[in-house]
């Protein structure tokens, strides 16, 4: 089954219809005066995230000039835009802000992940992720909890998927990570054995960045993850660049913004251990964590 939902298509139309009304000298508040549309409909629109009516679709276009051919193009990808990925039956499970960020997931064909605080929820165990969603969200019932751990569950399969082909995974880890334990210290044990099989899967790279190595280029920029789609399309997505917290996420997609993290990344690659040597880390810190537990 194809799990790569709808996002690709909202986000494609929206860039082609920024693109349409600023070839068209339209700005957004004139847009939205002559639709009689709130500023902040068009904004949404415009950057996918939510999906559109053809109709609403065909209007904007008028407003624009844009020919027949075009309208009846974006009609045709706004009706694609109508898809849910399977994220959207989990409710609020997941923030309406973090189903964007799913959907672009399993949408990717490579995935970077800088990490200082968290393993992440792709290689989570079921164990960590558990504790990582008591202690952010105490308030939930176990009901809950259970829902969102769930939701993570289903998210790590796109890594073992046939169809489409799963995705590069290229991790780098900071020490800190690793060296965080979980109050079930024999649980860290079992996350960090686990990391140690996974990295060996052929899809998934997995590297370590230890304190020693010292600063690299855009250290500020904390934990981010880079999206790539795929190329050999007439139109490809932009490498996205995404960051989140608590009360909501950034998505990053112009050409200085990804060269500008293209550049910390390749920082953090050059300083990072090679994939044997983060290994043998990892599997050396679970045997020194097990023998103090």
């Amino acid at each position: 089954m194809d799990d790569s939902g709808s996002t690709v298509p909202r986000r494609q139309l929206g860039r082609y219809l920024r693109e349409l009304r600023e070839n068209a000298y339209v700005t957004v508040s004139a847009a939205a005066k002559e639709l009689e549309w709130s500023a902040p409909r068009i904004w949404r629109y415009e950057t996918g995230q939510v999906s559109m009516h053809p109709n609403d679709v065909e209007v904007m276009c008028r407003v624009y000039g844009a020919s027949r051919e075009t309208i009846e193009t974006l009609r045709a990808l706004a009706r694609e835009t109508k898809a849910h990925g399977w994220w959207h039956s989990y409710g609020e499970a997941i923030k309406d802000w973090f189903k964007l960020y799913v959907g672009l997931e399993a949408a990717a064909t490579k995935i970077r992940h800088y990490e200082v605080n968290l393993v992440p929820g792709l290689l989570q165990t079921v164990e960590y992720m558990t504790e990582v969603i008591a202690t952010d969200s105490p308030q939930l019932s176990e009901a809950e909890r259970r829902a969102k751990v769930e939701v993570r569950l289903r998210r790590q399969r796109l890594l073992a998927r046939a169809i489409p082909r799963a995705p590069h995974l290229d991790v780098i880890l900071s020490e800190a990570v690793l060296r965080r334990p979980l109050s079930d210290r024999v649980a860290m044990v079992r996350q960090l054995e686990a990391l140690v099989v996974t990295s060996r899967q052929h899809n998934i790279r997995l590297r370590v960045l230890p304190l020693r190595a010292g600063l690299f280029r855009w250290a500020q920029s904390g934990t981010f993850t880079m999206l790539d789609f795929p190329t050999d399309v007439r139109e490809p997505e932009p490498t996205t660049i995404y960051m989140d917290g608590p009360c909501g996420a950034v998505y990053l997609d112009k050409a200085h913004e990804i060269q500008t993290y293209e550049d910390a990344w390749r920082s953090l690659g050059d300083r990072a251990l090679d994939e044997d040597e983060s290994r043998e880390f990892v599997a050396a810190l679970a045997k020194e964590m097990a023998d103090e537990t």
